[in-house]
């Protein structure tokens, strides 16, 4: 590899880089260069089970996490949209197995990609350390993909990461929860303190893992999100306040939570994906023909 005696994800490399290239981070990317090498290492170690898995980095910025990344895996494809960095990657790491595609991820047509890149029975995985702003519509993005994807590692706001990890009753518990376990498990790798970034962020970060299972085949998935997210709207109010808007007649909307064995005097943040997914099952039609 190449300058692996010399980690990327250190302050002094990171200065040098800087300087080298004029790569100063800028805030509308939101920019923060990891320093401590044993942080990109260990999400590497936990992004890549195999040198043969083809492996999709997001934001790969000045390299620290592409570096090792490389090491573990025989092909890796970065999206970067900053301009100035593809200069960086391809001198500072320069393997030939690693592509720099000089794309806006939520511009891209992910299953295209994964077509394009993907040989023959390989498994696609996804690593990135996320801009905090962007973190979920890309995992969404990543999540209603329709091509095979096996886990996808990443680093975010703890905040959002409380977020995925809640369960039912707890205070972080929302549709963005419920709609993450129906697609994954998820995990979380590491806690990682505001302090291994330059600039230091104002918030620490979890590094999660999500690896799709494939228990639920539901018809419609996006009518089964629309509703889960509509259950939540309101967090305050009781799921038959929220549900009972995807209706015309109310009444039907208490019937059909009778139907899911549900009281209409809960709130959203009290149900299980179960919960949701029988509430879904019982309600499909009304919620299909818009009969109310």
């Amino acid at each position: 590899m190449k300058r692996m005696d010399r980690p990327i994800a250190t302050i002094k490399r990171t200065k040098e880089i800087q300087e080298k290239y004029n790569v100063f981070t800028k805030k509308s990317y939101g920019q923060n260069f990891i320093i401590e090498p044993r942080v990109v290492e260990k999400i590497a170690d936990a992004a890549i089970k195999s040198k043969d898995e083809l492996v999709f980095e997001i934001g790969p910025g000045i390299g620290a996490l592409t570096q090792y990344l490389t090491m573990k895996s025989d092909q890796v494809i970065a999206f970067e949209i900053d301009d100035r960095l593809p200069e960086v990657l391809e001198n500072e790491i320069g393997y030939d197995h690693l592509k720099i595609v000089l794309k806006d991820i939520l511009k891209v047509d992910i299953n295209e990609e994964i077509k394009k890149y993907r040989k023959p029975d390989q498994k696609v995985v996804f690593a990135s350390n996320l801009p905090y702003y962007i973190t979920t519509p890309i995992l969404f993005k990543l999540f209603e993909a329709t091509e095979p994807i096996e886990r996808i590692t990443v680093m975010m706001q703890k905040e959002v990461a409380d977020r995925f990890l809640a369960s039912q009753n707890d205070k972080e518990y929302n549709a963005l929860s419920v709609i993450t376990q129906y697609r994954c498990d998820i995990k979380k790798v590491m806690d990682v303190s505001r302090h291994v970034f330059w600039p230091s962020p104002n918030v620490d970060s979890a590094v999660l893992q999500f690896t799709f299972h494939h228990k639920y085949n539901l018809k419609d998935e996006e009518l089964f999100f629309k509703m889960v997210k509509a259950c939540f709207v309101q967090r305050r109010k009781t799921i038959y306040n929220n549900f009972q808007t995807l209706f015309k007649d109310k009444e039907e909307a208490l019937q059909l939570l009778e139907k899911a064995q549900l009281k209409s005097s809960i709130r959203a943040q009290q149900c299980t994906l179960e919960d949701f997914i029988r509430l879904y099952e019982v309600s499909y039609e009304s919620l299909c023909t818009g009969k109310s």
